[in-house]
């Protein structure tokens, strides 16, 4: 997409927790537009950290209701790196498969993700986890105490990608 300097500014900040990996998890994410935010946290009963730092950011962008020029702000090299470096543009190109034929992991989220990002100019920057970023710790806050909630949703995209049939935790 080229740059319109008309769009709408934001800030999105993001981050996912798990506990245990794969364990319950959680996101947490702020959105700010000229100085209002907008707070968004979920749990899931059995997920991935890398799952969750995903969802944060798609569900960070899916409370944009038109195109925006922003910052996405993660704490997940991960994300970023896929992101900034131009690996979701080979994996999509590739059918969602590596460089090495191997499957992409959670393939559901990145195509969610790189649909969102498709629809507006983000910059995806990186920021060192646990130093003091204050937006950062926030949504790390949230993220934590949404996988620490009771009733956790579950993460279809992840429970149903996995073939072991262990017990799931959550279930009695």
């Amino acid at each position: 997409m080229t740059s319109n300097p008309k769009l709408t500014q934001i800030d999105i900040f993001t981050d996912g927790a798990c506990i245990g990996n794969p364990g319950p998890g959680g996101y947490g994410v702020i959105v700010v537009q000229d100085g209002q935010e907008i707070e968004r946290s979920q749990g899931y009963r059995l997920t991935t950290n890398n799952r969750m730092e995903l969802m944060a950011a798609i569900e960070g962008l899916k409370v944009l209701k038109e195109p925006v020029r922003g910052r996405l702000f993660t704490d997940s090299k991960y994300l970023a790196d896929a992101i900034n470096l131009g690996w979701v543009d080979i994996w999509r190109g590739k059918g969602w498969r590596k460089v090495g034929k191997g499957k992409v992991l959670n393939p559901d989220l990145w195509q969610q993700l790189q649909q969102l990002l498709d629809t507006h100019q983000i910059e995806v920057v990186w920021v060192k986890g646990h130093a003091g970023h204050p937006e950062n710790e926030r949504c790390d806050r949230l993220a934590v105490q949404a996988a620490q909630q009771k009733n956790l949703l579950i993460d279809q995209g992840y429970e149903t990608s996995q073939t072991d049939t262990a017990p799931q935790p959550g279930l009695f």
